[in-house]
């Protein structure tokens, strides 16, 4: 099934907010089978919506809009469906009583500017929205349907899987079957591995298809299938990946699609470690990203940003005469930084980041992007040394998974 999308925000087209709804859709319809024909963004003008929806319901049976739902003068959209689809802007009471709850579990008093959300056009199915206050509409005019979510991508993350989707399949189906493979590889460039599964790429059946997504630091490898029978879709899919892996070689991570900071945490559990951080160019990047994962706590027990050398010697001991030899940015003094945090924190393993992130803080032989590396487990500490180009914040970014990464290699060495 192909479906359009509609992005509405006058935002999107001058830069100001950027568009993730069309994205997270894709995403969300692709386990069904489902994929994407066009993605329009269009601003907060009458004419323009009702030109993209005419041409969306041309092309396919399904349209999705997000954006322009909400209480200020500029969000049209109902307006524009309702001329579309007909029927009269009402005040329905379901929409009206979800407002207030979501009001009161917000703690806020409401207005007439939001009470104003309740109109909806007579001529839609309601949905409604538990996690904000502009409702889903569903409209259906010729055995195609449009329907109609808030910009707000937290919302329509919630409402599209849990309350549309579902109502799409049970009206359209879906009869292919569909599989999926992820091998992540480290450590090698993307023209490098593509050189390299030349023939495989080649000998792939039709039903298969290999694509590249590299991140900083590695490289996802997706096998993407569909078929309308399951079973040798499953067979082969199976047969094809355990090929890739092999091709793929010293340069393997691992068999899912799954972030470095994930992996690295189920590797320490499995090894019964705990973890800290001693950072310095990367400012807590790497602490972020491993508390972002709900429970982590059992592992994580701290982080030190050591920015100054004040923090590097007082909290971390390193050495004072190793930095005044070797400079702050030096495997010397990020070893020292992750033995140290290993002490300070009273943990099993540790990583250190000492860098320059630029734009400015360049020296002779340390150009911005130099980033110094250290991993420390009970068994070994391994520095390395990094020159990662880009912004500050690619610098940054590449840094932090890189450290991930590198622990995650002497850990399983």
């Amino acid at each position: 099934m192909k479906v359009s999308i509609i992005v509405i925000g006058t935002e999107l087209l001058i830069g100001q907010v950027t568009d993730t709804n069309s994205g997270d859709l894709a995403r969300m319809m692709a386990p069904a089978g489902w994929s994407v024909d066009t993605v329009q963004t269009v601003d907060d003008n009458a004419a323009d919506i009702a030109r993209a929806i005419a041409l969306a319901m041309e092309r396919t049976d399904v349209v999705l809009t997000t954006g322009g739902l909400g209480p200020t003068k500029d969000d049209i959209t109902k307006r524009v469906l309702s001329d579309i689809f007909g029927g009269e802007l009402r005040e329905d009471p379901s929409v009206l009583e979800n407002i207030r709850e979501v009001f009161n579990k917000r703690g806020l008093v409401l207005n007439d500017l939001t009470r104003a959300q309740a109109l909806v056009p007579t001529s839609c199915t309601v949905i409604q929205n538990r996690v904000g206050t502009a409702p889903v509409m569903w409209f259906e005019r010729g055995g195609k349907i449009l329907v109609a979510m808030p910009g707000v991508p937290f919302e329509t993350r919630h409402v599209f899987p849990t309350e549309v989707l579902p109502r799409l399949l049970a009206r359209f189906g879906s009869d292919t079957a569909l599989a999926h493979a992820t091998v992540q590889a480290i450590n090698v460039t993307e023209s490098a591995l593509a050189m390299r599964l030349t023939n495989f790429e080649k000998n792939l059946p039709p039903h298969l298809h290999l694509a590249y997504l590299p991140k900083p630091g590695l490289i996802r490898l997706r096998l993407d299938g569909q078929h309308s029978n399951p079973h040798l879709l499953a067979r082969d899919m199976c047969r094809y990946k355990e090929e890739l892996i092999d091709l793929v070689g010293d340069n393997f991570l691992v068999d899912e699609d799954i972030t470095p900071d994930l992996l690295l945490l189920r590797l320490l559990r499995s090894h019964g470690y705990t973890f800290g951080t001693a950072e310095s160019c990367t400012g807590g990047e790497i602490a972020r990203r491993i508390v972002g994962n709900p429970g982590c706590s059992d592992v994580m027990f701290g982080g030190i940003v050591a920015y100054s050398n004040s923090v590097k010697t007082n909290v971390l001991g390193v050495d004072a005469k190793t930095l005044e030899t070797y400079g702050a940015v030096s495997e010397q003094v990020a070893a020292q930084m992750a033995e140290g945090a290993r002490r300070a924190l009273g943990t099993d393993c540790a990583v250190a980041t000492s860098g320059i992130a630029g734009p400015d803080g360049a020296t002779p032989g340390k150009p911005v992007g130099t980033v110094c590396i250290a991993v420390s487990s009970p068994r070994i500490t391994h520095t390395a040394t990094y020159h990662f180009p880009g912004s500050r914040e690619r610098v940054i970014d590449r840094a932090a998974t890189t450290a991930l990464l590198d622990l995650i290699t002497i850990i399983n060495s």
